[in-house]
Order: structure tokens, then sequence, then C-alpha cells
């Protein structure tokens, strides 16, 4: 295939490579950037493109493969390193303490919280924490699904009333 060939055809299949990049970055400026950089390594690559090959599959494959790298870039960025010269912050942890009242005053209150609901509540609402699946907390304690579900819903709104103090404020 000529090089103008290939021009043409990537021109035709580019479009559809829009809204495929879209929803991968979730962002127009970046989706633009993506498809710049695709179509860029496309056409550096094009030595490596054979006759026969699904000219649009390849460019997703370019497309994808280029977000997921660039992605992985952005994340190793973001990842703090120390290099304070004695690495402080990495040993930092080694003499440090964690206080734990909150936690445990938190857990108290939830504690009790859970066991001032309704028996009636509690124990579907327990069983499913534990790991039950609806159906399971249905046949064990002979009744609907739907009032599982519904128990399971009244309980969970009962301890978010009740434990508000712990809801996190932005």
């Amino acid at each position: 295939m000529t090089a103008l060939e290939f021009t043409y055809n990537i021109g035709k299949v580019s479009k559809s490579l829009k809204p495929f990049a879209l929803r991968l970055t979730k962002d127009v400026e970046d989706a633009n950037d993506l498809l710049q950089d695709t179509l860029l390594k496309a056409f550096t690559n094009r030595d490596k493109y054979t006759d026969g090959t699904n000219l649009k599959a390849w460019l997703y494959t370019i497309m994808k493969n280029t977000f997921i790298t660039n992605y992985q870039r952005m994340v190793r960025k973001n990842t703090f390193i120390d290099t304070t010269d004695n690495l402080h912050y990495i040993n930092s942890m080694e003499s440090s303490t964690d206080n734990t009242a909150y936690s445990s005053f938190a857990q108290d209150d939830i504690n009790r919280a859970v066991n001032a609901l309704d028996d009636t509540y509690r124990t579907p609402f327990m069983m499913h924490f534990r790991g039950f699946k609806y159906h399971e907390i249905a046949a064990r304690l002979d009744i609907p699904i739907g009032t599982v579900k519904n128990r399971i819903h009244i309980a969970r709104k009962e301890l978010k009333d009740k434990l508000k103090v712990y809801a996190y404020q932005a």
C-alpha cells in the first residue's frame, strides 16, 4: 500500500476513533490529544502495517495501548518518592505510633447502634454484612426476598441516622 493510500484509508477510519478516545479519556481535550498521538504513531509505524490487516482494529489497538501507557506514566509521575538525604519520610513510620482512640470510639458507637436495632432488622442486616446473599438470608429466615431487602434497607437507614456524626464532610 502506498503512502497516499495509507493516508486516505486512515482518514476514512479516523472519524470512528474520536468517540472511542472520548470514552477512554472522558475529556474532549485529552481525547483530541490521544487521537493525535494515535495517528502520529500509525504514520510513523506505517511499515509495520501489513496489507490485509483490519486497519480500524490496528488503529484501535494503537489507541488503547497509547492510553494505557499514558495512564501508567501519569500514575508513576504522581507516585511520591522520598528524595530527602536521610529518607525522613520513609523511616518515619518505624518510630511513629497511631492514635487508635478515634477508631475505637467509632467502633463502639457502631456496635451500640447495631445492637440498638430491632431484631427483625438487625438479623438480616448482620447476615448480609457477614456475606450472605439475599436469597440465602430469605431461605434461612423463611421470609420473602423482598422483605429481606426492605429490612436491610431500613437497618442501613437507621444506622445512617444514628451515626451521622461520622459522615464525611467535604
